[in-house]
């Protein structure tokens, strides 16, 4: 495969990953969050997906950060009558993220991008490897 090729593909993952990492940011980021108004619905768990794409200068496949979709899961319920945000029962919605699984998917991402990482790392050294040989 060629090198300038092999460093765009693993750029490309650099990018998807780098979003992923953006969007479990802001699901921790509202964690403990509540509706802006009492009996409303609060921050809803956002999940980065990806797709691949054909880069037409490279003739390669990439991937890319796909739609971000919301998680339909149930929110997180509190009884706590006196909170401003509270509903008629005394309960009040937090959103429905668990700062468990955002953690692990967080590390997840991070050592996918440390592989693509490599990947350029790798591609660099074989270059300047192959440069020193015709120089020689």
């Amino acid at each position: 495969m060629d090198f300038l090729k092999s460093i765009a593909i693993a750029a490309s993952g650099l990018r998807a990953q780098s979003g992923r990492m953006r969007v479990i940011a802001e699901n921790i980021a509202n964690a403990d969050s509540t509706a802006a108004t009492p009996g409303g619905e609060p921050y809803r768990r956002k999940i980065a997906t990806f797709k691949s794409e054909i880069d037409k200068a490279l003739e390669a496949p990439v991937v890319a950060l796909g739609p971000v979709r919301t998680d339909p899961s149930e929110f997180r319920t509190k009884h706590e009558p006196g909170h401003p945000n509270a509903d008629q029962n005394g309960n009040v919605k937090y959103p429905n993220v668990n700062g468990l699984v955002e953690m692990t998917d967080m590390r997840e991402a991070q050592r996918s991008y440390e592989a693509n990482i490599n990947v350029i790392s790798a591609s660099r050294r074989m270059i300047q490897r192959t440069i020193e040989i015709l120089k020689s």
